[in-house]
Protein backbone atom coordinates (compact mmCIF):
# COMPACT_ATOMS: atom_id res chain seq x y z
CA UNK A 1 0.00 0.00 0.00
CA UNK A 2 2.89 2.19 0.88
CA UNK A 3 4.53 2.23 -2.25
CA UNK A 4 1.95 2.43 -4.48
CA UNK A 5 1.37 5.94 -2.57
CA UNK A 6 4.52 6.69 -3.04
CA UNK A 7 4.89 6.07 -6.95
CA UNK A 8 1.58 8.55 -7.35
CA UNK A 9 3.19 10.94 -5.73
CA UNK A 10 6.72 10.92 -7.27
CA UNK A 11 4.23 10.98 -10.66
CA UNK A 12 2.51 14.15 -9.73
CA UNK A 13 5.66 15.63 -8.94
CA UNK A 14 7.00 15.23 -12.48
CA UNK A 15 4.27 16.32 -14.24
CA UNK A 16 4.45 19.89 -11.91
CA UNK A 17 7.83 19.92 -12.99
CA UNK A 18 6.96 19.40 -16.62
CA UNK A 19 4.56 21.65 -16.20
CA UNK A 20 7.24 24.49 -14.82
CA UNK A 21 9.64 24.68 -17.32
CA UNK A 22 8.55 26.70 -19.32
CA UNK A 23 7.53 29.18 -17.52
CA UNK A 24 10.96 28.96 -15.82
CA UNK A 25 13.03 29.25 -18.95
CA UNK A 26 10.91 32.54 -19.77
CA UNK A 27 11.35 34.11 -16.63
CA UNK A 28 15.09 33.46 -17.02
CA UNK A 29 15.11 34.80 -20.36
CA UNK A 30 13.28 38.13 -19.24
CA UNK A 31 15.38 38.71 -16.36
CA UNK A 32 18.59 38.58 -18.89
CA UNK A 33 17.08 40.63 -21.47
CA UNK A 34 16.10 43.17 -18.68
CA UNK A 35 19.58 43.80 -17.07
CA UNK A 36 21.11 44.01 -20.64
CA UNK A 37 19.01 47.04 -21.43
CA UNK A 38 19.67 48.70 -17.78
CA UNK A 39 22.99 48.70 -18.70
CA UNK A 40 23.40 49.29 -22.21
CA UNK A 41 21.09 52.41 -20.96
CA UNK A 42 23.79 53.39 -18.42
CA UNK A 43 26.63 53.13 -20.81
CA UNK A 44 24.71 55.07 -23.30
CA UNK A 45 23.31 58.20 -21.20
CA UNK A 46 24.14 61.44 -21.55
CA UNK A 47 24.15 62.39 -18.06
CA UNK A 48 27.05 59.61 -17.46
CA UNK A 49 30.54 61.58 -17.09
CA UNK A 50 33.02 60.03 -18.96
CA UNK A 51 36.51 59.74 -16.38
CA UNK A 52 39.73 59.32 -18.01
CA UNK A 53 40.93 55.43 -17.68
CA UNK A 54 43.20 55.90 -15.07
CA UNK A 55 47.04 55.46 -15.48
CA UNK A 56 48.76 52.04 -15.74
CA UNK A 57 50.39 50.39 -12.71
CA UNK A 58 54.09 51.13 -14.47
CA UNK A 59 53.52 54.33 -14.92
CA UNK A 60 54.46 57.02 -12.30
CA UNK A 61 51.88 60.15 -12.32
CA UNK A 62 54.82 62.31 -11.05
CA UNK A 63 56.94 61.47 -14.36
CA UNK A 64 54.06 61.84 -16.36
CA UNK A 65 54.77 63.98 -19.40
CA UNK A 66 52.03 66.44 -20.43
CA UNK A 67 53.80 68.40 -23.53
CA UNK A 68 52.33 67.81 -26.75
CA UNK A 69 53.17 65.24 -28.45
CA UNK A 70 55.51 65.72 -31.88
CA UNK A 71 52.88 63.28 -33.97
CA UNK A 72 50.07 65.49 -32.85
CA UNK A 73 50.03 67.50 -35.90
CA UNK A 74 52.00 67.12 -38.86
CA UNK A 75 53.78 70.28 -40.09
CA UNK A 76 52.64 71.10 -43.52
CA UNK A 77 55.83 70.37 -46.54
CA UNK A 78 56.79 73.73 -47.52
CA UNK A 79 55.55 73.67 -51.61
CA UNK A 80 58.01 74.54 -54.48
CA UNK A 81 56.56 78.38 -55.92
CA UNK A 82 55.55 77.52 -59.53
CA UNK A 83 56.57 79.57 -62.08
CA UNK A 84 54.04 81.75 -63.84
CA UNK A 85 52.37 81.02 -66.58
CA UNK A 86 53.58 82.22 -69.70
CA UNK A 87 50.83 84.71 -71.51
CA UNK A 88 50.07 84.58 -74.65
CA UNK A 89 51.67 86.19 -77.54
CA UNK A 90 50.39 89.91 -78.58
CA UNK A 91 50.23 88.89 -81.65
CA UNK A 92 47.47 86.23 -80.97
CA UNK A 93 44.14 87.26 -81.73
CA UNK A 94 41.55 85.53 -78.93
CA UNK A 95 39.59 83.80 -81.60
CA UNK A 96 42.75 82.28 -82.77
CA UNK A 97 42.69 78.35 -82.57
CA UNK A 98 46.01 78.87 -80.55
CA UNK A 99 44.12 80.75 -78.09
CA UNK A 100 41.49 78.15 -77.46
CA UNK A 101 44.03 75.80 -77.14
CA UNK A 102 45.66 77.41 -74.42
CA UNK A 103 42.74 78.14 -72.18
CA UNK A 104 42.12 74.11 -72.51
CA UNK A 105 45.78 73.19 -71.52
CA UNK A 106 46.49 75.42 -68.63
CA UNK A 107 43.95 73.40 -66.73
CA UNK A 108 44.75 70.32 -67.25
CA UNK A 109 45.79 68.16 -64.46
CA UNK A 110 48.77 66.21 -66.20
CA UNK A 111 51.22 68.97 -67.18
CA UNK A 112 53.18 70.88 -65.02
CA UNK A 113 52.09 74.25 -63.88
CA UNK A 114 53.61 77.42 -65.47
CA UNK A 115 55.91 75.19 -68.25
CA UNK A 116 52.89 75.80 -70.93
CA UNK A 117 54.68 78.07 -73.63
CA UNK A 118 54.05 79.71 -76.81
CA UNK A 119 56.24 81.25 -78.79
CA UNK A 120 57.97 81.56 -82.50
CA UNK A 121 60.19 78.73 -83.58
CA UNK A 122 63.83 79.71 -83.44
CA UNK A 123 65.17 80.75 -87.10
CA UNK A 124 67.69 78.55 -88.81
CA UNK A 125 70.25 80.08 -90.77
CA UNK A 126 69.66 79.20 -94.62
CA UNK A 127 72.75 76.92 -95.87
CA UNK A 128 74.24 77.16 -98.92
CA UNK A 129 72.18 76.65 -102.22
CA UNK A 130 72.48 73.54 -104.23
CA UNK A 131 74.42 72.38 -107.15
CA UNK A 132 72.11 72.61 -110.07
CA UNK A 133 72.05 69.23 -111.28
CA UNK A 134 72.24 68.06 -115.25
CA UNK A 135 69.31 65.95 -116.18
CA UNK A 136 69.47 63.02 -116.45
CA UNK A 137 68.53 60.02 -118.84
CA UNK A 138 66.70 60.73 -121.90
CA UNK A 139 63.64 63.03 -122.23
CA UNK A 140 60.22 61.13 -122.78
CA UNK A 141 58.23 61.98 -125.92
CA UNK A 142 55.02 63.79 -124.75
CA UNK A 143 56.73 64.44 -121.45
CA UNK A 144 56.69 68.24 -119.73
CA UNK A 145 58.82 70.83 -118.03
CA UNK A 146 58.75 70.93 -114.44
CA UNK A 147 60.10 74.08 -114.38
CA UNK A 148 62.64 75.30 -111.94
CA UNK A 149 62.85 75.11 -108.23
CA UNK A 150 61.91 78.21 -105.80
CA UNK A 151 64.90 80.21 -104.94
CA UNK A 152 63.76 82.74 -102.65
CA UNK A 153 63.37 81.70 -99.00
CA UNK A 154 59.77 80.82 -97.76
CA UNK A 155 60.85 80.53 -93.85
CA UNK A 156 60.68 78.27 -91.57
CA UNK A 157 57.15 75.32 -91.38
CA UNK A 158 55.13 76.76 -88.93
CA UNK A 159 54.43 80.24 -87.15
CA UNK A 160 54.05 79.20 -83.86
CA UNK A 161 54.93 76.03 -81.55
CA UNK A 162 53.03 75.01 -78.61
CA UNK A 163 55.26 73.18 -75.80
CA UNK A 164 53.35 71.70 -72.86
CA UNK A 165 55.65 69.29 -70.50
CA UNK A 166 53.75 66.67 -68.77
CA UNK A 167 54.51 66.59 -64.95
CA UNK A 168 57.59 64.42 -64.30
CA UNK A 169 57.26 60.81 -63.90
CA UNK A 170 54.28 60.68 -65.53
CA UNK A 171 55.31 60.12 -69.29
CA UNK A 172 55.17 56.66 -69.58
CA UNK A 173 51.98 56.29 -67.40
CA UNK A 174 49.74 57.74 -69.56
CA UNK A 175 50.15 61.39 -69.25
CA UNK A 176 51.48 62.71 -72.79
CA UNK A 177 48.58 60.04 -74.48
CA UNK A 178 45.72 61.98 -71.86
CA UNK A 179 47.23 65.67 -73.22
CA UNK A 180 47.04 64.85 -77.25
CA UNK A 181 43.62 63.75 -76.86
CA UNK A 182 42.64 67.15 -74.97
CA UNK A 183 44.69 68.62 -77.87
CA UNK A 184 42.61 66.67 -80.77
CA UNK A 185 39.45 67.35 -78.96
CA UNK A 186 39.73 71.13 -78.71
CA UNK A 187 41.01 71.49 -81.97
CA UNK A 188 38.24 69.55 -83.71
CA UNK A 189 35.77 71.05 -82.21
CA UNK A 190 36.55 74.61 -83.04
CA UNK A 191 34.53 75.99 -86.43
CA UNK A 192 36.00 75.53 -88.87
CA UNK A 193 37.65 72.57 -87.71
CA UNK A 194 41.36 72.23 -87.70
CA UNK A 195 42.54 69.32 -90.20
CA UNK A 196 44.85 67.07 -88.23
CA UNK A 197 46.58 63.84 -88.96
CA UNK A 198 45.30 60.64 -87.80
CA UNK A 199 45.17 59.71 -84.86
CA UNK A 200 48.01 56.94 -83.62
CA UNK A 201 47.00 54.38 -81.35
CA UNK A 202 50.54 53.51 -80.66
CA UNK A 203 52.13 54.41 -77.03
CA UNK A 204 54.49 57.06 -77.41
CA UNK A 205 57.93 56.34 -76.66
CA UNK A 206 60.83 58.94 -75.66
CA UNK A 207 58.57 60.66 -74.04
CA UNK A 208 57.98 63.55 -76.97
CA UNK A 209 55.14 63.51 -78.99
CA UNK A 210 54.05 66.16 -81.58
CA UNK A 211 50.82 67.26 -83.32
CA UNK A 212 51.01 69.26 -86.78
CA UNK A 213 48.05 71.76 -86.99
CA UNK A 214 48.71 73.91 -90.21
CA UNK A 215 50.14 76.93 -89.42
CA UNK A 216 51.72 75.82 -85.95
CA UNK A 217 52.80 72.20 -83.48
CA UNK A 218 52.43 71.03 -80.60
CA UNK A 219 55.07 69.54 -78.70
CA UNK A 220 53.93 67.32 -75.60
CA UNK A 221 57.24 66.31 -74.01
CA UNK A 222 58.61 64.84 -70.64
CA UNK A 223 60.77 67.50 -68.48
CA UNK A 224 63.88 65.25 -69.86
CA UNK A 225 62.86 65.74 -73.43
CA UNK A 226 62.28 69.42 -73.06
CA UNK A 227 65.35 70.05 -71.47
CA UNK A 228 67.28 68.12 -74.10
CA UNK A 229 65.79 69.75 -76.99
CA UNK A 230 63.31 72.74 -76.42
CA UNK A 231 66.22 74.69 -73.75
CA UNK A 232 65.29 78.64 -72.40
CA UNK A 233 68.71 79.86 -73.85
CA UNK A 234 70.86 77.86 -76.88
CA UNK A 235 74.42 78.06 -77.12
CA UNK A 236 75.10 78.24 -80.56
Amino acid sequence: MLPARIAREAQNVARSALRCRPRLHAELARRAISTTSANFSAATSPNSSSTPSPLPWFVDPAEEDHSPSPYARRVATPQTPTKPLAPLPAAIPPDHPIARLHAELKVSPHLEPGTLLVREPIPTATGPPLPPAAPKGRRRRGGTNAGQGVNEDLGGIWQWIVIAQVKEGTENRGAIESVIRTVRKALLTIDPPLPLPPNSKRRVNGGWAMIDAGDFAIHILSKEAREKYFPDRREW
